[in-house]
């Protein structure tokens, strides 16, 4: 395995973490729990050691299946994280009902403090400063408490939006998605956090499986290699110097096999480097909008590179409104308030139908 640096935190982390949203779901609804426990004490043995889970996941069991797991290992040989937002301290939020939330995460992990603690699933900068007014000030209090050992963020923005996050300097880390078909969507933001020593964590390396799923369209990222689609892309997030730790979900120990494969020998290079490598290659994706956020700045305030996300989701042979439901939390029906004013399609880099697509989006029936 090769680890990395978290920042300017000192902690070195595995190039690999494992997310733990993805135990066998037959299992978790069976009980076998500890079935469930053996894939992530298999990942540990194989040298990763960064562990990301959260309320919820997995029928709400992922907490307390990786917290079997963990309590039969050293507890300086692994790092956990967790999450909060408003949404998991029921209708009340105050300090209390944050604290009985971090409590019962702990409980559950069977630890006694959190090595990275998330404010969980910002979309945008709204929901950014309300979630942060809310509950940041209880998150400094479980630091100063010794019940977390990082304050972090999830976030699904653009990267502009993330450089505003980052700027705050409230944070040591933060968790995206970044992969071979959105990175420049974020480019930005994790440069700000690079600069700023904070660990940048990826999830969905492998844009929630759209990309092994549709090997032919990313056979380009094997290229030099004797690696699977999936393999490679997760090598393609690894190898980015500003980046941390890219999370992978496991079902079997098989999928931990192949995770640690993607990273033998890993050469790590300067996102830019990488980039202008991938200018040139995936030609074969001209119609896929690439998420560079250019087109971001619709009157009427259409969140576009996100419907436009969704769109990919078609032409990929997927559910628009399942990404859009699922992922983003947008309605299909906004997408038809465009006025087709042609601004986003002027300022669009790839040139893409933009107004059309809305269109489709908004009567979206997959």
């Amino acid at each position: 395995m090769i680890y990395k640096d978290y920042g300017n935190t000192g902690l070195k982390v595995s190039a690999i973490g494992m997310g733990c949203m993805r135990y066998d779901e037959a299992d978790v609804a069976a009980g076998r729990l500890e079935k469930c426990a053996d894939v992530a004490l298999y990942a540990h043995s194989k040298g990763i050691n960064y562990f990301d889970t959260a309320p919820y996941y997995c029928e709400d069991k992922s907490e307390e299946i990786t917290g079997i797991a963990l309590a039969q290992l050293p507890r300086d040989s692994y790092y956990i994280s967790s999450k909060a937002n408003i949404g998991t301290t029921g209708k009340l939020i105050n300090a209390d009902t944050f604290r009985a939330r971090l409590e019962k995460t702990l409980k559950r992990l069977k630890v006694d403090y959190l090595d990275f603690y998330h404010l969980w699933c910002l979309l945008s900068l709204e929901d950014y400063k309300k979630q942060s007014d809310a509950l940041y000030t209880f998150f400094e209090q479980a630091k100063a408490d010794g019940l977390i050992r990082n304050i972090v963020f999830s976030s699904h923005m653009p990267g502009d939006e993330l450089e505003i996050v980052v700027a705050s300097d409230r944070y040591r880390g933060m968790l995206i998605g970044y992969n071979a078909m959105n990175y420049q969507f974020r480019q930005s933001g994790i440069d700000a956090a690079y600069k700023k020593g904070m660990g940048v964590v990826v999830m969905n390396p492998l844009s929630g499986g759209v990309i092994p799923s549709h090997p032919e369209l990313f056979s380009y990222l094997t290229e030099g290699t004797d690696l699977t689609v999936a393999q490679a892309a997760l090598r393609f997030v690894a190898s980015h110097r500003e980046i941390s730790i890219a999370l992978n979900g496991f079902t079997t120990i098989e999928h931990v096999d192949d995770a640690c494969r993607a990273v033998d020998n890993l050469v790590e290079k300067p996102a830019r480097d990488i980039t202008r490598e991938m200018a040139n290659k995936g030609v074969n994706l001209n119609n896929l909008c690439t998420g560079c956020g250019y087109c971001d700045e619709c009157p009427v305030g259409i969140e576009i590179p996100k419907y436009m996300d969704a769109y990919n989701q078609k032409i990929l042979g997927d559910s628009i409104t399942d990404r859009l439901k699922w992922h983003w939390s947008l309605p299909k029906e906004t997408a038809a308030t465009c006025t087709a004013c042609g601004k986003c399609e002027r300022l669009c880099t790839q040139h893409l139908p933009i107004i059309a697509r809305l269109a489709e989006v908004a009567i979206a029936n997959d």
